[in-house]
């Protein structure tokens, strides 16, 4: 894998390391506090950015939405309900969880869910994340590309066709910084519904962009999800995070934590080194393998000066340091020039010229 950078905005991306957003969103459960730790934990075990979320009830939801994802680790059956247990945050909080990023060396980002908190928001933040639900929210889409920032979109439970809507609407702004994600809205995301390949398939359809993937996948596997939609292409992966897992309710039990991260970090790192050069030739560690475990002809019997060799007195073993085995025909029929033992590689000097 070759180490091409990538400019997006002002963030450049190696090829061969993933840009990894710690989806943070309501994880910290309205204590700022609990926002800070997530935020140093989060730069401390090797993520770019951390990203919360930013919301009113009243403005995100009627009283009468109901819920679309699994009671049995979130019981809270209206949208509206759950999204008042956690939005007491507003731009004090903000403000201070960005100082927080910037003195632990890590991109500060939410996304916002209105008009109100993208103005809030706009100092803040490197770019823009659009939710996968607010892709047909066009006057909120339009008023965030306006600020000609980058803008990261998730596509969760949309078509192709209102996906390139939205990727339209926002190039009409001028603003042609776009990453288009792949991401399910299901939580938590079966793997077997991961439907990773749809990555190759924007990657067709928007060439000229920046593919990533939101994941929803339990990491009961290692992080498998985010390691294959990595090779698959995607270069922004965002995955919620928590520190404690066994938390309940909201979005920590499908998160990842710190150690996942670490782990994640390490596979993609052993994956990048082992994929190595994409031309075939001989490696410097292959040389001596080479020499010794390939073969040459060997003599198989003591021969004399001014004998004439036959194919029934060659063998073919290894080492490789001698007469390669597709010389054998032009071998057979020469006279020796000198006495050779049983098992003594053959050599060109060994023989009469004609």
């Amino acid at each position: 894998m070759n180490n091409k950078i990538i400019q997006f905005g002002d963030i450049k991306i190696s090829n061969c390391r993933p840009f990894l957003i710690a989806e943070a969103g309501v994880n910290h459960e309205n204590s700022l506090q609990n926002a800070i730790n997530l935020v140093k934990e989060a730069a401390k075990c090797g993520c770019d950015a951390i990203k919360f979320q930013s919301y009113k009830a009243e403005t995100i939801a009627s009283k009468f939405s109901p819920s679309y994802w699994d009671l049995s680790k979130e019981p809270t059956e209206s949208q509206h309900e759950l999204f008042k247990k956690y939005d007491s945050f507003d731009k004090n909080e903000y403000e201070i969880l960005a100082r927080t990023a910037i003195e632990n060396n890590i991109l500060f980002m939410s996304t916002p869910f209105d008009h109100r908190f993208a103005d809030i928001l706009c100092d803040l933040m490197p770019m823009y994340k659009i939710a996968s639900a607010d892709i047909t929210n066009y006057p909120l889409l339009e008023h965030c590309a306006k600020k000609m920032k980058p803008m990261i979109i998730s596509t969760g439970a949309s078509t192709i066709g209102e996906v390139e809507t939205a990727v339209r609407l926002i190039e009409s702004t001028g603003n042609k910084n776009i990453c288009i994600m792949h991401c399910v809205l299901s939580y938590p995301t079966n793997p077997k519904n991961a439907n990773l390949n749809i990555i190759k398939h924007l990657k067709k359809i928007f060439p000229n962009y920046l593919i990533g993937y939101s994941d929803h996948v339990p990491p009961f596997h290692d992080c498998l999800a985010l390691t294959t939609s990595w090779l698959l292409g995607a270069r922004i992966i965002e995955k919620h995070f928590t520190l404690d897992k066994n938390m309940k309710g909201n979005d920590h039990y499908h998160a990842m934590n710190p150690t996942d991260v670490i782990n994640f970090r390490n596979e993609c790192e052993f994956i990048h080194n082992s994929l190595g050069q994409s031309v075939k030739e001989v490696l410097e560690c292959e040389k001596q393998s080479r020499l010794q475990a390939r073969r040459s002809l060997v003599i198989n019997k003591n021969k004399n000066c001014g004998d004439v060799i036959s194919k029934n007195d060659i063998l073919i073993k290894r080492p490789g340091t001698g007469i390669e085995p597709q010389h054998l025909d032009l071998i057979v029929g020469k006279k020796l020039l000198c006495d050779i033992k049983q098992d003594e590689l053959l050599e060109w000097k060994m023989f009469l010229s004609e």
